[in-house]
């Protein structure tokens, strides 16, 4: 996918101010619009021009776009890290369908899922199964002096623990503002919030109150946090369900054994049947990410062989291979 320099798009410096973006905007508007322009490609430029005014107009998404890093040029190939936008508080409903025709695959990577978040939230205390898009529903009927605030979003990165456990955390949230002289102005605060426990990779937290402020003695909105899980190197997380890889030696899969499988809320003795198979699933039902129902846990077996670093233990190799017609690469033999 093609890297958009949107500060080069609109031909202003990083550190161009609000006034400054604006005027470029409006100059590349009136050059490239379709209805009057002679360019060949009035049409293309018109979309980019207008696509780099939407993301360093707004001051949150242009916050957000520099964290990515001066070191991209236009034109590269880039794919955004998963956890690009992590921590970054943006306000508004995000974009319709309509909208997100006129962008182009960079920005929907970018800031395409902030038109919604995805509807496998549950209701319970804390959480909420509606869209944000509502929030801003008395402002639209015009007929109120008093208006609530935007709904915020952000999307937070937990551990799998913590989903496991419940836990009460201190997040950082990053937004920005523009200064009194139009540049931009990095702005952060920290909240307490309580982790349920079962809480699953995409549920949101709802807090009421803590989006933008009301007008006119209206209500503030409320701020949802889309849950993240961080990366983990020993667990892998479908849904509720949880999968681990779960090293075992030759003779603990041929001959069976009970082993301690370490999980995110303890550890647990598991049964590895004899002439178990390397990448054997075996189910810990329950064991999974809480619920109603629980998700499960599943253990990949993975065999390790024991280095042959000694004469002792290359030559209890020698007495395995002579003891053994067993042959790895012939046709039905099971695969280590």
């Amino acid at each position: 996918m093609e890297f958009k320099d949107y500060y080069e798009v609109l031909g202003v410096e990083r550190d161009a101010t609000q006034e400054e973006i604006k005027r470029a905007y409006r100059r590349l508007a009136r050059k490239y619009h379709p209805d009057v322009s002679q360019e060949a490609d009035a049409d293309a430029q018109f979309k980019s021009v207008g696509e780099a005014y939407e993301v360093l107009k707004d001051p949150e998404k242009r916050a957000a776009y520099d964290q990515l890093g001066h070191n991209w040029q236009a034109g590269e190939d880039f794919q955004p890290p998963p956890d690009w936008d992590t921590g970054f508080e943006f306000s508004g409903g995000g974009y319709t369908q309509e909208d997100a025709a006129a962008f182009s695959d960079f920005f929907e990577s970018l800031f395409g899922q902030r038109r919604g978040f995805r509807q496998d939230g549950f209701e319970a205390r804390g959480f909420d199964a509606s869209g944000f898009r509502g929030a801003g529903a008395g402002r639209r009927q015009g007929q109120r002096r008093a208006m609530r605030g935007d709904d915020h979003h952000a999307r937070v990165s937990i551990t799998l623990e913590d989903a496991y456990r419940g836990a009460t955390r201190t997040l950082t949230l990053h937004s920005a503002n523009w200064d009194a002289s139009g540049h931009l102005a990095p702005h952060e605060r920290t909240l307490k919030v309580r982790i349920p426990k079962g809480v699953r990779q995409g549920q949101r937290i709802r807090l009421t109150g803590q989006g933008g402020p009301g007008f006119g003695g209206g209500p503030a909105g409320d701020l949802f946090l889309e849950i993240d899980f961080e990366a983990h190197e020993r667990y892998r997380v479908e849904g509720r369900d949880v999968t681990l890889s779960l090293p075992v030696a030759p003779w603990e899969a041929a001959l069976g054994a009970t082993v301690s499988v370490p999980l995110p809320d303890g550890t647990v003795d598991l049964k590895i049947p004899p002439g178990s198979a390397a990448d054997r699933r075996l189910r810990l039902k329950g064991r999974g990410i809480p619920g109603d129902p629980p998700g499960d846990c599943y253990v990949a077996l993975k065999i390790v062989l024991p280095p042959a670093d000694s004469d002792r233990v290359r030559a209890a190799y020698r007495e395995l291979a002579e003891a053994s017609a067993f042959n790895p690469r012939a046709e039905g033999e099971p695969r280590p």
